[in-house]
């Protein structure tokens, strides 16, 4: 077995030992399984509590297989249900586009009535006084970092996305508003309540994303618990060899889709959305009219920027 892998036991079997109770947040997908599958095997006194904090949007090959988990394990794992359902969510406060930090300044604009000019600061300012963070986003006011790139705080960080809002102006809401209320505030919400000195997430290093960036490090201190990410240093690599090793069975998602990773199911953030749709057209038909009823106009706006870019020699992300 490599040493990465007999570290995160170790360092894992530390935590725990140090720690009176630990909810592991499952989400159904290969991270989650392997940190699941990790704990499960030093947990000698069941201090672990496993819990799945429901969007209100999952797939059903996710749905059944946190039921073959529960019998592979013999445990139990809690469902939790959002402050609010991603469709209840999308349909009151917007839908997301993009990223998560680009649907928050385009919703604060639209909260204030934006109508979407290309203007000094200082004029715009005068007209929208109380949305300075969004128009310093759409104005590119924030400082750049000193490599001389664009700060990934100005909207210049996306290529062409200030030129494409200006001929094309959302027509419909946008924000990021439900990864909070399906996800991090029930979380939060579920974790504090039930007395956890230790919370469990399947976040690595190597698998990109906001989450890898900000953290530096497999475990930070709170004040109502410490966060522990057992797996942050694993690789892909180290996946693989400890999912062959141990035996271990992914969700449908990954051994028959042919899915890499997954996030939350049909999501426009993904940089692959549309070979997820494809793949969820092919799998979950019905779930498939769900997502587009859900996302459907962040979909066809996500595919117009894209458009709009290839016309202007940008190679676009590639699904």
């Amino acid at each position: 077995m490599k040493k990465e892998i007999q570290d995160a036991f170790l360092v894992a079997n530390s935590k725990l030992e140090t720690h009176r109770k630990v909810i592991c947040s499952v989400s159904g997908g290969a991270d989650s399984d392997t940190m699941l599958d990790l704990l499960h095997k030093i947990d000698k006194d069941g201090k672990v509590e496993y819990v799945f904090f429901n969007t209100g949007l999952e797939y059903d090959a996710t749905k059944r297989h946190l039921k073959e988990l529960e019998e592979k394990y013999g445990i139990t794992i809690h469902r939790i249900d959002p402050i609010k359902p991603i469709p209840t969510v999308c349909k009151e406060y917007g839908q997301p586009f993009w990223s998560k930090y680009v649907s928050d300044m385009i919703s604060r604009l639209q909260h204030h009535g934006f109508d979407w000019v290309d203007e000094p600061f200082e004029v715009l300012y005068e007209k929208y006084p109380n949305c300075k963070q969004g128009l310093l986003w759409w104005c590119n006011g924030n400082e750049r970092k000193r490599s001389g790139r664009e700060s990934s705080y100005n909207i210049d960080y996306v290529k062409w996305l200030k030129e494409f809002m200006l001929e094309n102006p959302p027509g419909f809401k946008i924000s990021s508003a439900c990864c909070s209320y399906a996800k991090k505030k029930p979380a939060n919400k579920y974790k504090s309540a039930s007395g956890c000195d230790l919370s469990c997430v399947g976040v690595r290093k190597t698998e990109g994303g906001i989450r890898s960036v900000v953290y530096k490090t497999c475990f930070s201190e709170g004040d109502e618990f410490d966060e522990f990410r057992p797996i942050f240093w694993l690789t892909d690599e180290d996946k693989e060899i400890y999912k062959q090793h141990y035996g271990l069975t992914y969700s449908d998602c990954y051994e028959v889709w042919g899915m890499d990773r997954t996030g939350c199911a049909g999501c426009p953030f993904g940089k692959r959305f549309e070979t997820e749709l494809a793949l969820i057209q092919q799998y979950e038909p019905k779930f498939y009219k769900a997502v587009n009823t859900v996302f459907g106009d962040a979909y066809e706006y996500t595919r117009k920027f894209e458009e709009f870019r290839k016309s202007k020699g940008f190679v676009a992300r590639k699904h």
